[in-house]
């Protein structure tokens, strides 16, 4: 694990998008504009996690 968040170097430089209009996947960097590059849309969804997400209850 990373001691500080702005210094770690394993995050991905982009993340995957799903479109609400035509659900074309799309990567968008941290600059980019959120559209999609198909049909325009600019309403997004993120990607779920293949990663195993716990939580804990109290």
């Amino acid at each position: 694990m990373c001691s500080s968040f702005l210094f770690c170097n394993n995050l991905p430089d982009f993340l995957f998008f799903l479109t609400a209009e035509c659900h074309t996947e799309n990567e968008i960097k941290a600059r980019d504009p959120i559209r999609c590059r198909e049909c325009g849309y600019r309403i997004m969804y993120k990607k779920r996690t293949k990663r195993l997400v716990v939580f804990d209850a109290r």
